[in-house]
């Protein structure tokens, strides 16, 4: 019996990112993928999305589930008539082996090997071309990035003009500042301009010792804040992703040395940034930075003092449909390639006194990076 081949994409776009880059377009049920082996593509998806495929979509053929029932007809269940669609289509292209990437549901799975069709997993597939930004690509990601630099400067500017009462608390017009506050700020600012913003991280003080705290409560004078907004572009479906580090009024000596610490560290880890160097080098290149500074590697242990303060977390990671994409920056990290789309955002952390974070969006060129940001590194933003 001779072998014919099929590469298989499926699942719901608006969750599976990686089939809905491979086709540019969205819909919210079960949609399929199938590159034939000779080289066109067949989607199949709902009938009611057809007409909009067929204009917008990156399928040489569009058909709807029906157009493949098999003998024993299509389940009433949305996802397992999908599954039986898509089997049933490459029974009639006489298809007797499946490359599938790794979200392919298994459901799926089930539905072809019960018809005799050998699956098999390639890992790489849908990745390393989703690492591969092209310019269409690149275009969102700049915008994106840059309306999220304009919430970051809206954000960090609201912490820095705030008054401090005698307690030492901010106030915006006799309002209470807290995280919360201005996580709403920041949620409103993006949401008139199309954009879905999940929770970011608004840490003030001790909150900003833990990395992933998003913070809550006051604002307070003379204590840094770290904000990280992350916001999804609801045209594009493209992210930015930037954190800055504000602090109103006097900044203590130790916020300074770490802040200057932190930026030296992003600086030399963006020259070590190019095609062809590892995400594990490009790290080193960041704890080499903190090293020199006085600072360590790593989570505190219980036996460390409250004062202790490192970098616990790697150097960045890609970005693009979804926040976090490979290539890590950390240890271990992959070689990066020409059209990778990072973040590099070194840190520190002290339970006693909080945390420094800068974090700039860069695209990954033959002989370096290019860096997405334009706002300011420093910690003052009156």
């Amino acid at each position: 019996m001779q072998t014919k081949t099929a590469r298989v994409m499926a699942g719901n776009p608006s969750t599976n990112k990686s089939l809905y880059r491979s086709v540019r377009f969205m819909v919210h049920d079960a949609m399929i993928a199938i590159d034939l082996p000779d080289g066109t593509r067949s989607l199949i998806l709902r009938e009611i999305e057809m007409d909009r495929a067929k204009k917008n979509a990156r399928a040489d053929r569009v058909y709807g589930y029906s157009d493949f029932t098999p003998r024993s007809g299509l389940s009433g269940d949305r996802e397992t008539a999908a599954a039986q669609s898509t089997t049933e289509c490459l029974r009639r292209n006489g298809i007797t082996d499946v490359i599938a990437d790794r979200t392919l549901p298994l459901l799926y799975v089930d539905e072809m090997q019960a018809a005799g069709i050998h699956v098999e997993l390639d890992p790489d597939m849908g990745v390393t071309e989703r690492r591969v930004k092209d310019a269409e690509e690149i275009a969102y990601l700049k915008q994106a990035q840059k309306v999220t630099e304009d919430a970051m400067r809206m954000a960090c500017e609201t912490v820095a003009n705030a008054e401090a009462g005698s307690d030492g608390a901010l106030r915006i017009e006799g309002v209470l500042l807290t995280s919360e506050l201005l996580r709403t700020m920041i949620d409103t600012f993006l949401l008139e301009r199309n954009f879905y913003n999940p929770p970011c991280i608004v840490a003030g003080g001790s909150d900003g010792g833990d990395c992933h705290e998003l913070g809550s409560g006051s604002l307070r004078t003379e204590e840094p804040v770290i904000i990280d907004i992350f916001p999804l572009d609801k045209q594009s479906m493209y992210n930015g992703d930037c954190t800055r580090t504000v602090v109103h009024g006097e900044i203590p000596c130790e916020i300074q040395k770490m802040h200057e610490a932190v930026v030296a560290a992003k600086e030399a880890a963006m020259l070590a940034t190019k095609a062809g160097a590892t995400g594990e080098v490009v790290h080193l290149e960041t704890v080499r930075v903190i090293s020199e500074h006085g600072y360590k590697e790593g989570l505190p242990k219980e036996t460390d003092p409250i004062t202790f303060c490192s970098m616990p977390h790697g150097t960045g990671h890609g970005i693009g449909l979804d926040v976090h994409e490979p290539p890590l920056l950390d240890r271990n990290g992959a070689e990066l390639l020409q059209g990778d789309v990072v973040t590099i955002e070194p840190g520190l952390y002290s339970h006693a006194i909080g945390g420094v974070r800068v974090e700039d969006m860069v695209l990954v060129t033959k002989d370096g990076c290019e860096n997405f940001n334009t706002l300011p590194e420093g910690l003052t933003w009156a």
